[in-house]
């Protein structure tokens, strides 16, 4: 893993110059006070980190609970990293009735370090539960994988021997968030919350990209933990010269799972676990989710398993580790507020 920026960043941003944005042109919401990205559709679609610094806010609603946000998220560089500061709060409504949050959305302060020229290395990497696995340029964290697992003699296991809680990335039989029936009470946009509080997607975020994409296919919505670009599903195919939307390389599992027992679930591979899928290269994209177009490397959301990133094809940023804790020093100079 790769280690993080020095804390000199926080007194770096006290005299930067805020010139880059979400969108490839000038924007009407940019204000003294920062960019305004409410609900926006991004459109820049630059691999470079850079061209991303800002500070940008936006006010958005938990409407379960009546409640207002304010996001925030800055970004800024030096010749080889960005920096990202952000609370975790999201650019649009979040908690719909159909949500089941474990606890409340809370703000969580956090700094992320993203090299502006990230390397695929010698072999993909396993994502870890011990690391998030991608900043959004919204501000909220990726976290693919759950804690929750096939363990039937768990006290916390379901009728169908599912245990939420405990597991880690040793264990077989992983529950996917996004599997049939994972009981996972995420909201329309995939997305749930920790012990924390803090709110994190396990799937297509459904905002910050649409299916109306340019005619270079969908924008950069984030950074992978390994520095390499997040676009929506979106390319342009070099082969047909068609936007279209990019093909997971996994493929459900046919036939049925070993078990019913102590160890293994039976039933149908139906896409609940984590080992119901397999990799064929049957798509566009390797086995993270990433694939080269006109040179540049980068990860794409998808329909189907894997989402957004299956592993890291370059070398982790040790920002991203969980374990860092949150934001130690004050960046509140720098962010919007009202």
């Amino acid at each position: 893993m790769k280690s993080t920026l020095p804390l000199v960043y926080s007194f770096l941003v006290l005299s930067v110059l805020f010139t880059g944005c979400l969108s490839d042109g000038g924007a009407d919401n940019n204000t003294d006070n920062g960019l305004d990205i409410s609900n926006k559709v991004f459109t820049n679609t630059s691999n470079d980190c850079s061209d991303y610094v800002e500070q940008y806010y936006s006010n958005v609603k938990d409407i379960q609970r009546d409640a207002e946000f304010e996001g925030l998220v800055t970004v800024i560089q030096t010749q080889t990293e960005c920096a990202l500061s952000v609370n975790g709060i999201p650019n649009h409504d979040f908690n719909d009735a159909t949500a089941h949050f474990a606890t409340q959305v809370s703000a969580n302060t956090r700094v992320f370090t993203i090299s502006r020229t990230p390397e695929k290395a010698a072999s993909p990497t396993a994502l870890s539960q011990m690391y998030y696995d991608a900043l959004m340029l919204n501000g909220v964290v990726v976290d693919m994988l759950s804690a929750g697992c096939y363990r039937p003699n768990d006290p916390q296991a379901d009728a169908d021997g599912n245990t939420p809680i405990g597991c880690s990335t040793d264990d077989n039989w992983l529950v996917d968030p996004l599997g049939t029936d994972s009981k996972f009470g995420a909201d329309a946009h995939n997305a749930h919350t920790q012990p924390d509080g803090t709110y994190h997607y396990h799937g297509n975020p459904l905002a910050m990209f649409d299916d109306e994409p340019g005619v270079n296919g969908s924008p950069v919505i984030g950074f992978a933990a390994d520095g390499f670009p997040i676009f929506g599903s979106y390319f342009l195919d070099p082969e047909t010269n068609e936007v279209r939307k990019a093909i997971s390389g996994y493929t459900l599992k046919s036939g049925e799972r070993p078990g019913r027992d102590a160890t293994d679930p039976g039933g149908t591979y139906d896409g609940l676990y984590i080992d119901d899928y397999e990799f064929t290269g049957n798509g566009d994209l390797d086995e993270c989710n990433g694939m080269t177009v006109n040179g540049v490397y980068g990860y794409y959301v998808t329909d189907s398993y894997p989402w957004i990133i299956g592993c890291y094809s370059g070398t982790v940023n040790e920002s991203f580790n969980k374990g860092q804790g949150k934001l130690k020093f004050n960046l509140q100079s720098l962010m919007h507020a009202h």
